[in-house]
C-alpha cells in the first residue's frame, strides 16, 4: 500500500459521527442536519430532462478530452460570467468529473520530485477543502496552511509564508469564494499571487465552486483577475468550476477545468490514463445547464431568501454575518469550543452543524477554525429557520 495513505486524516464528517457516538439526540426534535454542503434544491428539468433523452449515448466509448460541443458551452459561460476573452476549447478547456476529482487528481500530474531531495510543498488555505491536503499527502508533498482568520477578511495572508517555503512550492490552492467563509479575494491579493507564481514558478489550482452563489455582486475569479491584470495566457493558472453548486447537481459529478495549455495538456494525458473520460449523456445534460442562466437565478434567490430569514436569528447569540459568497454561515460560538457547542446542539435540540476545527489544521500558532461552526443552509427555508430558533434557544440554556 501506499504509505503515504497513513498520513491521511479522518474526513470531517467521520470526526462527527465520532463526536456525537455516544449521544443520543432529543426524540421531541425533528433532526435537522445542516453539516454537509449538498444542495438540497430541486435539480432543473433542462438538466434531468436532457440526461434522459441522452441515454442511447451509453453506447459509446467517451473521449477524455470530451466532445467539442461542451468544451464550447463552457468557453462561452467563461466570457458570459467573467468578460474575458474566449478561452480556446480546443486547449484551454478540459471537461472533469467534478470539483473534488479534478482538484485531487490535478496534484498528482503536477507535484514533481525535487532535485535536492526535499519534499515539494502544496500551499492551502487554513481552513479548507481536505482534498487540498489528502491531494498534497498522496503525491509526496508536504502541505503548508495559510490561516485565514477574521484578521485578514477570511482570505489568505501571502505575506505570512516566507521565502524557504515558497521556494519548495509547487501548487497553490485558491479557494474563492472560500469553503467554509465565504470570504472572496479581491485583486489586490491576485496580483501578490500571480507576483509570488512568477517569482518561483508554482501552478496556481483556483477552486471556484461557490462562484454563483452570492448576493449579486459575482465573486472576481482567477480567470478574470489575469484577465484584468494582463496575463491573457493564464500562465501557471488553472480554474476549477462545477455544476454542484450551481445547478443542484452534485450527484451528476460534472464540471470543467480551463486556463494554461500546457499544464492542461500534461493533466489531459494524466487523465487520459486515470480513466476520468464524462459520459457522453452526462455533456449533453452539462452543455445544457451551462447555456440556460435561469435556474442559476433561481438557486440564487432561494438561498438569498434563507439568508435574510436566518442570518438575523442566529446572529443574536452567535458572531456571525452573510458571507460573500457561499451557502454557508461561518459562526463564532460562545464559550470558544466549537466542539462542545456542536455536541449540545446534537443532543438538547437535534441540529448538526459542524465544528470548524475539523475544517482546519494548527498553524502559526493557531487552529483558525477553532470556535467556529460550518452552518450549511442547505435545507429547505423552514427548516432553516427551525434550526436557527433552535440554536438561539441552545444558547440560552446554556448561559441561564
Amino acid at each position: 500500500m501506499n504509505p503515504h495513505l497513513e498520513r491521511l486524516e479522518p474526513y470531517p464528517f467521520q470526526k462527527l459521527r465520532d463526536l456525537f457516538g455516544d449521544l443520543s439526540p432529543n426524540t421531541e426534535y425533528s433532526a435537522i442536519n445542516l453539516s454537509i454542503g449538498e444542495p438540497k434544491h430541486p435539480t432543473p428539468a433542462v438538466i434531468k430532462e436532457t440526461l434522459a433523452a441522452a441515454l442511447e449515448c451509453l453506447g459509446e466509448y467517451p473521449p477524455t478530452l470530451g466532445g467539442l460541443p461542451l468544451r464550447e458551452a463552457c468557453a462561452d459561460w467563461l466570457v458570459r460570467r467573467y468578460g474575458i476573452a474566449r478561452p480556446d476549447p480546443a486547449s484551454q478547456v478540459l471537461p472533469v468529473l467534478g470539483s473534488r476529482e479534478a482538484l485531487f487528481s490535478f496534484a498528482q500530474a503536477v507535484i514533481a520530485p525535487r532535485a535536492d531531495g526535499q519534499r515539494p510543498v502544496v500551499i492551502s488555505p487554513n481552513p479548507f477543502y481536505q482534498i487540498y491536503e489528502g491531494a498534497a499527502l498522496l503525491a509526496g508533498a508536504e502541505p503548508c496552511y495559510v490561516n485565514c482568520t477574521d484578521a485578514t477578511g477570511f482570505v489568505p495572508d501571502w505575506d505570512s509564508i516566507p521565502a524557504e517555503v515558497w521556494a519548495r512550492t509547487q501548487l497553490v490552492f485558491a479557494c474563492s469564494p472560500g469553503n467554509p467563509t465565504g470570504g472572496v479575494m479581491g485583486l489586490d491579493g491576485w496580483r501578490k499571487l500571480f507576483a509570488l507564481s512568477d517569482r518561483y514558478g508554482f501552478v496556481i489550482a483556483s477552486d471556484e465552486c461557490y462562484s454563483e452563489i452570492h448576493a449579486g455582486q459575482p465573486p472576481l475569479g482567477g480567470l478574470e483577475a489575469a484577465s484584468r491584470l494582463g496575463r491573457t495566457d493564464f500562465r501557471r493558472l488553472v480554474m476549477f468550476t462545477s455544476l454542484s453548486k450551481r445547478s443542484n447537481a452534485p450527484g451528476l459529478r460534472s464540471g470543467f477545468v480551463a486556463g494554461d495549455s500546457a499544464i492542461l495538456r500534461g493533466f489531459l494525458l494524466y487523465r487520459t490514463y486515470h480513466g476520468s473520460a464524462m459520459s457522453p449523456a452526462v455533456q449533453l445534460a452539462s452543455r445544457a445547464a451551462w447555456n440556460d442562466e435561469a435556474h442559476v437565478d433561481d438557486n440564487r434567490a432561494r438561498y438569498a431568501e434563507k439568508f435574510t430569514a436566518v442570518t438575523p436569528i442566529i446572529s443574536r447569540v452567535l458572531d456571525t454575518r452573510r458571507p460573500d459568497a457561499g451557502f454557508y454561515l461561518w459562526a463564532k460560538v460562545p464559550g470558544g469550543s466549537d466542539t462542545a457547542f456542536a455536541r449540545e446542539l446534537y443532543a438538547r435540540y437535534h441540529v448538526t452543524v459542524l465544528p470548524g476545527s475539523f475544517l482546519a489544521r494548527h498553524a502559526h500558532g493557531i487552529n483558525p477554525g477553532a470556535g467556529y461552526v460550518r452552518i450549511a443552509l442547505v435545507a429547505p427555508l423552514d427548516a432553516c429557520v427551525e434550526a436557527a430558533w433552535r440554536i438561539v434557544d441552545c444558547v440560552h440554556t446554556a448561559t441561564n
